[in-house]
């Protein structure tokens, strides 16, 4: 059965000249008719292609035509039915934020890798954090803070020395961005189905923005973060390097 490709491409020459060659040797449908989705770029490439299509369900394999490439497959025009076809899925849930600004509006959005909460002038944030309703930290001072899923963990969560977490390891990782006070406080990791609520503190005198991805809510009062079991990401990979075994591999990176 021949597999029906979609195949897009970042901006950048390398993925738009990859774009063009693969569409001469492979046909290239709309998305919507697709079975597959083919993403040439780099890993930003990748998050915007699975927010684009968060909600068709439609398996993604990515090939490397970027910098990084973390969460994309090496790049080859050979065979690409057939890589395509023995290609292990890796099953992703983002995490849902919910927002409430200054102002009263309420803001939701979705997050593959991380949401974070970052001050926004040169006050340092005070942020209480209570986990499944319980206050587990009456105030945190810093920079602010992140909620990390495993895909997410080897990105930014890790440039703040937050834990690199297996795939299928069932929590989520809770890191401070340069903690004033506590001021040895490294983080937390809780069980993947918790519920997480931020309250600013003196949100007037220290406003802080929410950031899920790319998508910025700016003057937040309150945030609460979990895991949307009820939207499943698929991603494919070649078998011999996938995303798990490549996420295991960073603890060992030095």
């Amino acid at each position: 059965m021949t597999i029906k490709l979609a195949i897009v491409a970042s901006r950048t020459h390398d993925a738009q000249v990859a774009r063009q060659n693969l569409c001469e040797r492979y046909e290239n449908y709309p998305i919507e008719e697709a079975d597959v989705i083919v993403a040439l770029g780099g890993d930003g490439f990748m998050l915007a292609t699975l927010h684009r299509n968060i909600l068709t369900n439609k398996p993604i394999f990515g090939m490397n035509r970027g910098t990084v490439g973390f969460m994309m497959n090496e790049y080859s025009e050979d065979d690409l039915d057939e890589r395509i076809a023995r290609a292990e899925t890796q099953e992703l849930h983002p995490l849902r934020m919910r927002a409430t600004t200054f102002t009263g509006d309420d803001v939701e959005y979705l997050a593959i890798n991380e949401v974070s909460l970052l001050r926004e002038t040169r006050q340092a944030a005070k942020i209480h954090i209570a986990v499944d309703g319980k206050e587990r930290m009456p105030e945190l001072i810093g920079d602010g803070l992140m909620i990390a899923t495993p895909a997410g963990s080897t990105a930014y969560n890790l440039s703040a020395h937050g834990p690199i977490i297996p795939i299928g390891a069932g929590v989520l990782a809770l890191t401070p961005i340069s903690a004033f006070r506590p001021r040895r406080w490294r983080g937390a990791l809780l069980p993947h189905e918790v519920v997480i609520d931020l309250t600013i503190l003196e949100s007037d005198k220290r406003p802080v923005s929410a950031v899920a991805d790319m998508q910025e809510v700016r003057d937040v009062q309150r945030v609460s973060i979990h895991e949307a079991r009820d939207v499943k990401l698929n991603l494919l990979f070649d078998s011999e390097h996938n995303l798990a075994e490549r996420i295991f591999l960073e603890q060992f990176a030095h």
